[in-house]
C-alpha cells in the first residue's frame, strides 16, 4: 500500500475527506506508535565513522533515537571491541581523569552536541577511557524510517499495511471524535493488527527454525 492507496482507504474507511496536513499526521502519529510499540529490523541503521585520539566525545547522526551497538576497531585493521553501554556518572568514576588513556571499553549517552558554544539537536556520546589513539567506529542505532506521507512506499507499507491502516484510523476517528463504539472497534483492529506484527518483527524475525525448531501447534 503507497501513500494514495493509504488516503484512499481512510477517506473510504471514515465517509470523510481531510486536510493534507491533517491527513499526514494521522499517518505519522500511527507509524511513530507503531515503530515504538514494534522492532521491525528497518528501524535498524548503522554508520561508520571514527573516534580521535584525546577526544571522548563522538557526535550522534542527526537521525539516533536510541543505540543498539557501538564498536571501535584500528585503523590498521583488527578486532572489533565491542563498548558496554553505562551512564555517564559510572564513566566518570571509572575514569575521573580524562588523560587517562586506552582503548575505549564503555560508551554512555552524554547529551546535546554544542558547536561553538550553541547546543544543538544532535545527541552525543562519551567514552572511556579517553580514546589513546585514533579509531573507527561502528554504530548500530534505532531511527525512524522516512514516513509515507514523504516516501510514498515504505516498507512497513508494503509488508504490513493493516496495521498502518487501522492505526491511522484509530487517529482519524479521534480528530472526527467518533462515537465510542466505532472508536472502540477500531482500536481493537488496530491491537489485532499490531499483535500480529509484533509477532513478526519481534518473534519470527528474531530466530529460525535451525536455531529455534519448526512452530508445532498443540494437536488435541
Amino acid at each position: 500500500m503507497n501513500y494514495a492507496a493509504l488516503v484512499t482507504a481512510i477517506s473510504t474507511y471514515t465517509e470523510n475527506t481531510f486536510p493534507t496536513t491533517a491527513m499526514n499526521t494521522f499517518i505519522t502519529q500511527a507509524e511513530q506508535r507503531i515503530y515504538n510499540t514494534v522492532q521491525f529490523p528497518s528501524l535498524r541503521k548503522n554508520v561508520t565513522g571514527a573516534v580521535t585520539a584525546s577526544n571522548k566525545y563522538v557526535s550522534c547522526p542527526d537521525d539516533f533515537l536510541a543505540p543498539y551497538s557501538l564498536a571501535v576497531y584500528p585503523l590498521a585493521g583488527g578486532d572489533y571491541t565491542y563498548l558496554l553501554n553505562k551512564d555517564v556518572n559510572y564513566i566518570r568514576e571509572a575514569y575521573p581523569n580524562p588523560t587517562s588513556t586506552g582503548t575505549p571499553k564503555y560508551y554512555a549517552l552524554f547529551g546535546p552536541t554544542v558547536v561553538s558554544s550553541t547546543i544543538t539537536n544532535e545527541l552525543s556520546i562519551i567514552v572511556g577511557p579517553t580514546p589513546d589513539t585514533d579509531y573507527y567506529a561502528e554504530l548500530h542505532y534505532y531511527y525512524y524510517p522516512t514516513s509515507i506521507t514523504t516516501a510514498n512506499t515504505t516498507w512497513l507499507g508494503d509488508n504490513f499495511d493493516s496495521v498502518l491502516l487501522y492505526g491511522s484510523l484509530v487517529e482519524a476517528y479521534t480528530y472526527m471524535k467518533g462515537e465510542a463504539d466505532i472508536v472502540m472497534g477500531i482500536d481493537a483492529k488496530y491491537k489485532e493488527a499490531l499483535a500480529l506484527a509484533k509477532r513478526l518483527g519481534d518473534g519470527m524475525e528474531r530466530q529460525d527454525a535451525y536455531r529455534s525448531g519448526q512452530y508445532r501447534q498443540a494437536v488435541t
